[in-house]
């Protein structure tokens, strides 16, 4: 006698009863980058995702909205640049600005904020430089301010992303004893140094002007060191940990939710969803169904929140019950 499993997947109501992984809108966070100054631009290497001035981000989280995504996870893009990315410690940093008027017109919508300098200094790297290399405790420094004036414009959730060793606890630290203690972090905390984010760095014009970012961002040939990272930020005061990127790495993701109660993020990352507008451009596999299956697959592997650039498409997706 044998165990007949086609008796459960012969109809679609079968299937569907006896799913075991469940995609739903409200896993779902949209990346969005607005600029400082300029109009609206699209991002060549990103079919559909746009740079955006306040007026069309703001057009854009409505229609988040109207789909039943929560929450967005917004990049600035500023006007000027110098080595110390001080603009980012200004009131008139692009996420605030952003935030204020999002929090105007869509009081409930969720809006987490990156925290980095890459965007904001001259060199694109991810700090104050020495050496060659963001000087981690120097750093530290600017970045809890940043992440003071981004609080106090209403950011709901701070996103940490320079791979600082001890920006979890800088941060929380900051955020108490400055009123905030209620502000959650979601750490970029197992983030790898990658060939996959080639075109956000188009998008956020935050191409390093000198070298890579290997010196602090993670070799992608570390498993467990890639586990320590995100058990070290969970003790240091994390909400939420991450993995980034996405499809090469969700054996890291069964590894770390193996290991933690926290929920954990995965960033589906600019490389990857790329090659699926490549995919899609030249009719090479059902876009559609390409891109729920590998949602379903981060669900699978363990993620609870899915940060990807095809948010708006899956909640679309979902609603037609595809």
């Amino acid at each position: 006698m044998f165990k007949r499993f086609r008796r459960l997947r012969a109809t679609p109501t079968l299937r569907n009863l006896v799913r075991e992984t469940r995609l739903h809108t409200a896993d779902l966070i949209a990346p969005l980058f607005v600029l400082q100054e300029g109009k609206s631009a699209p991002i060549a290497s990103m079919p559909g995702v746009w740079q955006m001035d306040l007026q069309d981000l703001l057009k854009e989280c409505a229609l988040l909205q109207e789909l039943g995504i929560q929450a967005v996870l917004l990049f600035g893009l500023p006007s000027s640049k110098d080595p110390t990315g001080s603009s980012a410690l200004s009131a008139d940093h692009p996420i605030a600005t952003a935030t204020r008027a999002i929090k105007e017109n869509f009081p409930d919508l969720c809006v987490i904020a990156d925290l980095c300098f890459c965007e904001y200094t001259d060199h694109g790297h991810c700090g104050i430089l020495k050496d060659g290399v963001p000087d981690n405790d120097t750093t530290l420094e600017i970045l809890a301010k940043q992440a003071l004036v981004l609080v106090q414009s209403g950011v709901d959730i701070i996103a940490p992303s320079a791979m600082l060793d001890g920006m979890v606890i800088a941060l929380r630290q900051a955020l108490d004893e400055n009123g905030f203690s209620q502000t959650p972090i979601m750490s970029y905390s197992t983030k790898f140094a990658s060939s996959y984010y080639g075109p956000f760095r188009e998008a956020a014009n935050s191409a390093p002007s000198f070298g890579d970012r290997k010196a602090y961002q993670m070799d992608f040939s570390n498993r467990r060191e890639a586990i320590l990272e995100s058990l070290e930020d969970e003790t240091q005061g994390a909400d939420i940990l991450m993995v980034k990127p996405a499809l090469a790495y969700l054996d890291i993701v069964r590894d770390i939710k193996e290991r933690t109660l926290l929920p954990l993020a995965l960033y589906n990352v600019s490389g990857e969803y790329s090659m699926f507008k490549l995919a899609q451009a030249h009719n090479l596999m059902d876009y559609n169904s390409l891109v729920l299956e590998t949602m379903t697959a981060f669900k699978r592997a363990g993620a609870d929140i899915i940060i990807s650039y095809h948010a708006k498409e899956v909640a679309k997706l979902l609603q037609k019950g595809f």
